[in-house]
Parts: C-alpha cells; sequence; structure tokens
C-alpha cells in the first residue's frame, strides 16, 4: 500500500526522538498499559460529554493526558476490532473479520467436579502472522493479558500461550464474557510453569442456576476478579524489563449485572427515569430492572478500576515511565435492556455496534504518559486500531518490524498501520498520515472508508456518500451529487479488499 511505503521513510524520524530522549536519561523503553473496555460509545464518558455517568479517574487521565475526537475502532463488533489491534491490518486483510463461535460438543473437557465442558471460542488469528505480543516480548517485555481474548478456541493454534503472552486471566471465549457471573474462567501463567491454558471452575458461582431470580445469587463477580489477576500482575513487575498489558475488560458490555454496592445504590437513588427490561426469548441475559442505573453502574465501575491502576502504577514507582492508555473496541449496544437513546452513548452519532457509521467505530481514546504526553492536549488526528501495531512497536524500539515479520510465504501478509507516536510526543509535523481509513463486516454487510471528510458506507453493494465536515450525523446521503467522489472511493474498495469466504460481504455496485 502507499502508506507503508511513506511509513518506511517515516520510522527513523518517529524513532529517533524517543531514543534520544533514553540516552539522555538513561531510561529504558516505556512500560504500555492497554485499557480496552468492551461496548463503550464515543459519549459514555463526561470528558466526551456525558452529563449523567461519573468518570472521574478517566477524566483525570484525559486532564493529564491527549484526548482524541477522530480515533476508530477497527470493526464494530469485538473480535474483528481486537484483531485489527493485534495483527495491525485492517478488516479487509485480517483473516478474523467476525465474530465466528466454535461450539464443539465431541470435543469436551472435564473440570472441578468433573463436569463436562464443551470446547468454546472464536476463529484463530493465524499463526503464521505475527501479533503484536509476540514482537513486544522478542524486544524483552514481559507480557499480560487480563480479560477477553476472542483470538482462537481452546486448544487452537492461537490461543494466549501460544501467541507471546506470560500470563493470562479471564475469557477464551468472548461469548462466554456476556456474563459477569460465569462458571467458569481460564488461565495461563509462564511464570508459574503452565504449559497451557486452563479452566477455573467458579464453585461459589456453580452453585446457582444461570437463568431465574437465583442467578444474581452468584457472589463471583468476573469484572472484579479479572481486575485483581490484573493489579496482582502490576505489583509484580519492577524496573528490571519492561511491561506490556492487555486489561480488555468486559465492561460495561451486555449483560446488566453487578454486585448491588454503594455504586449501583447510588445510581438507583439519582435522578434517571429507570426502566425494567423484561427479558425475551431465546436471550442469554436475565430480566433486570434499574437498567439506567444498572449501565450508568458499570462504567463508574469501570472508571474505578482505571483509578486502581494508576494508583498502583504510583505504589511501584512506575508511573514515570509508563503509557497508558483507554479506548473501546466498538460502538454501543442495546442488547439485554441497555438504552443507549437515553445516554446518548454515540455521541450524536449515527449507528450502533454492527454498522460501520461513525457510532458503531468511532470510539473515546485517551493516552497518558507523563513528561512525554501534553496534559490537556486534544488530537483530532484520523486513526484506526491497526495503528496501534506500529505506535507500540515505534515507542518499545522495535526497529523495521515490517521486514521483520512479515511471512513471505503467507500470501498478502504484511501490515496496514501508520505509527501514531509523533502526535503522541507533539510531534504533529512529523506525523505521517493515511490517504484513507477502511472497514467491513459481513453480518450487516457493509463496508466503510473514510478519506478525509468524505466518507462512504456500502450496506448490501449500495454506496452511500457523506461530508462529515458538515454532516456528522451521516443524513445526507450524496453519491447522486458526486459520483466521481464514490468512484473514487469505491476504487479503495476493490484495492483494499481481499476476499475471505468466513467473511463475506458484497462489493458496492457501481
Amino acid at each position: 500500500m502507499k502508506t507503508n511505503k511513506s511509513l518506511l521513510a517515516a520510522l527513523p524520524l518517529v524513532v529517533a526522538p524517543l531514543y534520544a530522549y533514553g540516552k539522555a536519561h538513561k531510561t529504558q523503553a516505556p512500560n504500555i498499559i492497554f485499557i480496552l473496555c468492551d461496548d463503550m460509545g464515543y459519549g459514555d464518558l463526561a470528558c466526551y460529554g456525558q452529563p449523567y455517568i461519573s468518570t472521574p479517574n478517566i477524566d483525570r487521565m484525559a486532564a493529564e493526558g491527549m484526548r482524541f475526537t477522530q480515533a476508530y475502532a477497527g470493526s464494530p463488533v469485538s473480535a474483528p476490532s481486537r484483531a485489527t489491534l493485534m495483527t495491525g491490518q485492517h478488516s479487509g486483510h485480517t483473516h478474523v473479520r467476525g465474530n465466528k463461535e466454535y461450539w464443539s460438543a465431541e470435543h469436551t473437557v472435564k473440570y472441578g467436579n468433573n463436569t463436562d465442558f464443551a470446547v468454546v471460542g472464536q476463529e484463530p488469528y493465524d499463526p503464521a502472522h505475527k501479533i503484536l505480543p509476540e514482537m513486544l516480548k522478542d524486544r524483552g517485555y514481559r507480557t499480560g493479558v487480563f480479560g477477553k481474548w476472542a483470538g482462537g478456541y481452546e486448544g487452537s493454534a492461537s490461543t494466549p500461550d501460544k501467541r507471546g503472552i506470560d500470563e493470562f486471566y479471564g475469557y477464551i471465549c468472548q461469548f462466554q464474557a456476556h456474563l459477569y457471573y460465569p462458571n467458569f474462567l481460564n488461565r495461563f501463567s509462564r511464570s508459574a510453569g503452565d504449559t497451557a491454558v486452563v479452566r477455573e471452575v467458579l464453585e461459589d458461582n456453580i452453585k446457582y442456576p444461570m437463568f431465574g431470580p437465583d442467578y444474581f445469587k452468584r457472589p463471583q463477580y468476573s469484572a472484579r476478579i479479572i481486575h485483581d489477576k490484573a493489579l496482582e500482575w502490576i505489583d509484580s513487575q519492577d524496573a528490571s524489563h519492561p511491561f506490556v498489558g492487555f486489561f480488555t475488560y468486559t465492561l460495561p458490555h451486555a449483560e446488566l449485572a453487578q454486585p448491588d454496592d454503594e455504586i449501583l445504590v447510588g445510581y438507583k437513588k439519582k435522578f434517571f427515569v429507570d426502566k425494567t427490561w423484561g427479558g425475551q426469548e431465546g436471550s442469554r441475559y436475565n430480566p433486570v430492572e434499574h437498567t439506567h442505573a444498572h449501565f450508568a453502574g458499570m462504567i463508574t465501575r469501570l472508571d474505578s478500576y482505571v483509578g486502581e491502576v494508576f494508583a498502583k502504577l504510583r505504589e511501584k514507582g512506575l508511573d514515570k515511565n509508563t503509557i497508558v492508555i483507554f479506548t473501546s473496541d466498538n460502538g454501543p449496544h442495546e442488547e439485554g435492556g441497555a438504552d443507549p437513546e437515553y445516554f446518548g452513548r454515540d455521541g450524536k452519532l449515527r449507528g450502533l455496534k454492527r454498522q460501520c457509521y461513525e457510532g458503531g467505530i468511532r470510539i473515546p481514546f485517551i493516552a497518558w504518559w507523563p513528561e512525554h504526553i501534553k496534559a490537556g492536549s486534544v488530537s483530532d488526528l484520523q486513526f484506526a486500531f491497526y495503528d496501534l501495531m506500529p505506535t507500540f512497536c515505534d515507542l518499545a524500539g522495535v526497529k523495521d518490524f515490517r521486514r521483520r515479520y512479515t511471512n513471505k510465504q503467507l500470501p498478502g501478509d504484511g501490515f496496514d498501520g501508520i505509527s501514531i507516536a509523533p502526535t503522541l510526543l507533539g510531534n504533529d509535523d512529523k506525523q505521517h498520515k493515511h490517504d484513507h481509513l477502511y472497514w467491513e463486516f459481513h453480518e450487516t454487510d457493509q463496508i466503510g472508508v473514510r478519506r478525509g471528510d468524505w466518507k462512504l458506507v456500502v450496506v448490501e453493494g449500495e454506496p452511500r456518500l457523506y461530508n462529515l465536515a458538515n454532516d456528522i450525523h451521516e443524513d445526507n446521503d450524496l453519491a447522486a451529487v458526486h459520483p466521481e467522489i464514490v468512484r473514487e472511493l469505491v476504487d479503495i474498495i476493490k484495492k483494499e479488499h481481499r476476499d475471505n469466504p468466513m467473511f463475506e460481504v458484497t462489493m458496492p455496485k457501481f
């Protein structure tokens, strides 16, 4: 791609200032904490204009760091969005482009009380294509993932133990991650001598059924358990080795369920015109009262976890050399009684999760690094998740990762991202930019292309053209007015799309 060539020329310009700083101050490569929440809309945080929900820790992070206004997920749903982050490829190139599930009752395992569990999980990342944790581990980083994996089903060739992860705790299967009181979680610890990912059965939860009123008697709240493991992992780190932690929290996704503690009780007493969701036939979610209070409480709970991460870094004396990023994997959902319309969760953008309109893919994104990232800064740089691989490699000093890690035996292998490290470090004049950004998603048969202010959304082969400069809500289709722009953006789609029979989309009719 044209952007890849420009990046190769730009890398020395980007890396040199960072190395110069390190040499002058005798510092090692920075630690990285990447906090990825689940289904948080662009407008769900107070620092992005949310009027109802309290997020003081994330707001402070934005005040002390850089807030981005035109950051994009890699896809409008979870697994492929995370795949673009891990592979550095957009969803027209990366292997995983949807939430393909594996349920194998023929292959079961026994844990705890000898209960049979079916093997579950998502389509694996291509094991022949290097992913981000493997690259950073090669650079000497200690690596941890806490939360959702979604990069391969149990026993596949792409589980955390096989993809450069030292410590993992959470959900291998993101379908299981819809529940906050699950029957089991998965774990792996290289430091403990584990050789494979195993299931940790949550016996206290299994005492109660998964449906009905007794479900809410389950005491082991997975979000808290996973977060505590992440804090323990930070506590085990020191300044002798750099580390990278992917904290892929499930909050505030899907099931409206959490402890009935002061956070939730406080929101129940607030001014919300609260609602009850009575469930629906075939749903995985239990009925729930106080849906507005629950949703607000989940985001404030997540905010408290972020505060605890910062407190732990400061306690360990690791905060000065750690870059922390907070973001979401895609736009807001309306499952399980969630009410994005009430909260204005899409930040006045059109569309929700599963759509290539702005509301499905534009996300909050905040970066923090004392003495490196300017406090209180705001950037309108247009970038997407597949830019984070080159960014992290850039910050970590992984030189020429494209040449080192492109698999010449894998047809079409390569990387689509451009490092945003210059913007993070205040070197905007050295920031190379994309000619365009690209998304596709097979479930809703949509393709998205953004070039400057022009945005093309293709739905079932039908192109729709919008000018985001004066139509941020994507209300006015200008395809008939500017057929020449449509043709140019369609040509981009034809160039960027590579067929994948598992995740088929309809190419534009033009």
